[in-house]
């Protein structure tokens, strides 16, 4: 299973960015992310049927998580970018993840290679 992530760049804070990762086959999907210094830590999930969707209180009202299983791609929508939103974001798959763990990177089996957000100003 390849997971092919893109988006990434250079924004100023207040900004917004949408994140795409493109997989194939059917999986619930997640996004993740790591700053310099940091362990790796959750931002947004998505099941399947887009009907239970989850997100980091760091990011709740600011990201959206969403797909399109047409085009085998979840977004995730930025806005209101802040300084410490700046990681490389690495989105992730499973077939099936129950609900309890859509936070929990280790219930994920597929990772894309990470694409860079930097916010500054």
């Amino acid at each position: 299973v390849q997971l092919q992530a893109s988006g990434g760049g250079l924004v100023q804070p207040g900004d917004s960015l949408t994140l795409s990762c493109a997989a194939s086959g059917r999986f619930d999907m997640g996004w993740f992310r790591r700053s310099p210094g940091n362990e790796r830590e959750f931002v947004a999930a998505v099941r399947w049927s887009g009907g239970n969707t989850a997100y980091a209180d760091s990011v709740k009202g600011r990201f959206t998580i969403s797909r399109d299983n047409a085009k085998n791609t979840v977004y995730l929508r930025m806005n209101s970018l802040k300084p410490e939103d700046t990681a490389a974001y690495y989105c992730a798959a499973v077939p099936r993840v129950i609900l309890s763990r859509m936070r929990d990177a280790s219930a994920y089996y597929y990772w894309g290679q990470g694409t860079h957000v930097t916010v500054s100003s």
